[in-house]
């Protein structure tokens, strides 16, 4: 149960007085993930002093494989699906901790620049602009990335980490109607009956990440957290592959390793020392796809009818099944309520406050990007009030486009899948307006597939370093999307169109291999009997 002990005058009708804090605490994070351990090195830089509790061992000795393999991950559901490493986080640690990105290229990780990115008709045309190095992502298994940031945590000399425990409590003081966290109660995951120890700190972090069970110790404590929550109503499941000797990546080329057939999602994400992982995504309406991608002989045989996935599955070898990951909604908790904050001293950090949808790859960048943000505001004041109210109000400015932009993703996404099952027309307008944004949409694809300035700008929100969209309040840009549009939808439309089987050779597709599962099962139920 969560505890709530003492009594302070600091409060007034449920109004702070002027509630001041050192300006270097004794820090509780909650969470050792990509998240966890990233707030503990932003904090730790600052002076602070971070013990970090974490439920799950330590990663095991051994290189990056061990991590992928054998390091016991079960408080991470997402820890062995595929990530993107975007330029708002590469940047991060590339402008403060250049060391630490040393140390993941010496694990295996890479970097793969704007140019290299590009398709064969834009590099083609390529001439390096001032801002292109920020352009960027890291190549590599989240098992990797977040073993090296470990071990690069546990040489700082103010960072403890505790291991195998669990979080039962927020230990609170209370006067009238304000709360203020002193600490925690935390229990030893080997006597889950024992007697738990109480933990005091200055600052309580929840980096818990999904699963936080924070907002229900609040409601225990009479502070509701109010949520809005949208499901994007997909699954998607995974499976790794290790290129095969001798063998190298698929050039890019026409076909993307990345798109969206309606029926499904799919996307290659290239990892570190040969590996790499792909997703295909499936909409709830799908049931037969969902259950076929469960079995990992029909989930390569659907890689393989994809002629973007096709080169890589043809040059590798599985590591692993296909598994899947459910339960993708787009979450965002409120912690200051209309400026007057739940509790005085706690702040949640990464998918503990806001979740988005991880197909497009932005929670460890949003992650990262949100330890430092409170950082930077509590070394901006000592006021207790003011600290909340600030990373409240910094979050909603910096993070809240970009959560609202996946909502809506989430949303079209949706209405694409069902329309794709019906056999509805998907972009046909039925007003004026729609019509407006869907010729907008087509003349910005088909601009940004031949122009580099048009390209450069979407990049700079895929990467998450601008508000979405605001690439398109330059004149130029806009000038040229204008101009693809004089050129009509029709012409435009082969920006949208996606190569691969449609959804009804696809089913058949999936039939015809369960059925060829059953007669193969038989046949070997007969030999058995024989």
């Amino acid at each position: 149960m969560p505890a709530s002990v003492g009594a302070t005058d600091n409060f007034v009708f449920g109004i702070t007085k002027d509630v001041s804090m050192s300006a270097v605490a004794n820090v509780a994070v909650v969470g050792s993930g990509m998240c966890g351990m990233t707030t503990a090195l932003a904090l730790a830089r600052r002076g602070h002093q971070v013990t970090v509790f974490e439920r799950d061992p330590p990663p095991p000795a051994g290189n990056a494989d061990d991590a992928f393999f054998n390091w016991q991950r079960l408080g991470a559901a997402q820890f062995r699906h595929p990530h993107a490493f975007l330029g708002g986080m590469c940047n991060i640690i590339r402008d403060n901790y250049p060391d630490l990105l040393e140390a993941f290229y010496a694990a295996g990780a890479r970097r793969v620049g704007f140019e290299e990115m590009l398709p064969p008709p834009l590099k083609a045309q390529y001439t390096q602009e001032e801002g292109d190095d920020r352009l960027w992502v890291l190549l590599c298994r989240r098992a990797t990335m977040e073993t090296v940031i470990r071990r690069y945590v546990e040489t700082l000399p103010n960072v403890t980490i505790r291991n195998r425990v669990h979080v039962v409590g927020l230990i609170t003081e209370s006067a009238g109607d304000g709360l203020v966290a002193r600490g925690l109660e935390i229990r030893d995951r080997a006597d889950e009956q024992g007697v738990s120890e109480r933990v005091a700190a200055d600052l309580v972090i929840d980096a818990s990440g999904r699963g936080t069970r924070f907002p229900a110790m609040l409601r225990e404590l009479g502070r509701e957290v109010t949520e809005e929550v949208e499901d994007a109503e997909i699954i998607y499941y995974t499976r790794h592959y290790r290129l095969l000797p001798g063998q190298s990546e698929p050039p890019r080329g026409e076909n993307r390793s990345a798109g969206d057939l309606g029926y499904l999602k799919y996307g290659v994400f290239p990892g570190d020392n040969g590996h790499f992982a792909i997703i295909l995504c499936v909409p709830d309406c799908e049931p037969e796809l969902k259950e076929a991608v469960r079995d990992p002989a029909t989930f390569d045989r659907m890689c393989a009818s994809i002629p973007g996935l096709e080169p890589w599955i043809a040059r590798s070898e599985p590591t692993t099944e296909s598994f899947g990951f459910g339960d993708i909604k787009a979450v965002w908790r409120h912690y200051v309520p209309e400026g007057s904050p739940l509790v005085l001293g706690f702040f949640g950090v990464g998918d503990a406050t806001l979740r988005t949808n991880p197909l497009y790859g932005r929670g460890c960048s949003t992650g990262l990007m949100h330890a430092h943000i409170l950082a930077d505001v509590l070394e901006s004041t000592t006021d207790a009030r003011e600290r909340a109210v600030r990373f409240d109000a910094r979050t909603r400015d910096e993070l809240r486009p970009i959560w609202e932009a996946s909502r809506n993703e989430d949303r079209n996404g949706t209405k694409r899948a069902l329309a794709t099952m019906t056999g509805a027309a998907v972009d046909r307008p039925d007003s004026l307006r729609k019509w407006f944004g869907l010729a907008f949409g087509d003349a910005l694809l088909a601009a940004a597939r031949d122009d580099l300035h048009v390209m450069r700008g979407m990049m700079r929100t895929f990467h998450l370093l601008e508000r979405p969209g605001d690439f398109l309040k330059d004149g130029k840009t806009r000038r040229k999307v204008m101009r693809y549009m004089l050129r009509g939808r029709r012409r435009n439309a082969g920006a949208r169109l996606q190569i691969g089987p449609s959804r009804a050779e696809m089913l058949a597709l999936v039939g015809q291999g369960a059925s060829q599962g059953a007669q193969g099962a038989a046949q070997e139920d007969r030999a058995r009997a024989a």
